[in-house]
């Protein structure tokens, strides 16, 4: 399950808060579908979620944030890689720079978590055709389109097979089919029991999800039902 109790945010150097005392919670296999207006605080949301903000990139939260009853105050990021991942709307943010091929680029993930050669070969395998992309593994990562990308981002965090997934714009740069096998794949990981927060405009895509649907605007959970996408 993953928590936000009463959660304010301030990134650095700013006097307004990004977030402004959020309660959410998805619990296990849930699927929330976060939608609201640009500049509404969903990316920031996201960070503050999978411990990013003010993990890695600094400012002031108050309130907590909770991973199965557990607090990720003061916890490295790297030791949360393998409880929450985090897939941005840029997937060229989340690549590497350091692979040469598809399958390195999504093997970097279980291999940092310190998994032997097997097991992070079998993950890899598994993630690349639970969205599939097999005929991807052997390309070069900065060669690829812009809905390629996204699924490869996608893949390398589903190869650490975290119990908390939080997607901001998945589908973004897909086309139908990149998003078809998208939704399949996030459908099929809310049945084993992952949870599930995704930031994303498509409202129909949640829907077919069925995503509960939550909203936010200047940094506040507001009524979900009219708000904008």
């Amino acid at each position: 399950m993953l928590e936000l109790r009463s959660v304010s945010y301030r990134y650095a150097g700013y006097r307004r808060l990004a977030l402004d005392r959020v309660d959410l919670t998805v619990a296990d296999g849930e699927i929330v579908g976060l939608v609201g207006p640009n500049e509404g605080g969903k990316s920031t949301l996201c960070l503050v979620a999978a411990g990013l903000a003010p993990g890695s990139i600094g400012g002031v939260l108050t309130g907590a944030v909770l991973l199965d009853g557990e607090s990720l105050a003061g916890r490295p990021t790297h030791e949360l890689a393998g409880q929450v991942g985090i897939v941005f709307a840029d997937p060229a943010s989340q690549r590497s720079g350091i692979a040469g091929t598809v399958f390195e680029e999504v093997a970097i993930g279980p291999i940092n978590l310190g998994l032997p050669v097997d097991d992070t070969v079998a993950r890899v395998r598994g993630a690349l055709a639970a969205l599939g992309i097999e005929d991807l593994a052997l390309c070069a990562p900065d060669r690829l389109s812009g809905g390629q990308s996204q699924l490869v981002a996608l893949a390398s965090i589903l190869a650490m097979r975290p119990r908390h997934l939080v997607l901001d714009e998945p589908t973004a740069e897909l086309d139908p089919e990149g998003r078809r096998l998208v939704e399949d794949a996030l459908a099929s990981l809310a049945r084993t029991g992952t949870a599930l927060l995704i930031a994303e405009h498509d409202r129909q895509l949640l829907a077919s999800l069925g995503a509960r649907l939550v909203a936010i605007d200047g940094g506040r959970i507001v009524p979900a039902e009219g708000a904008a996408a």
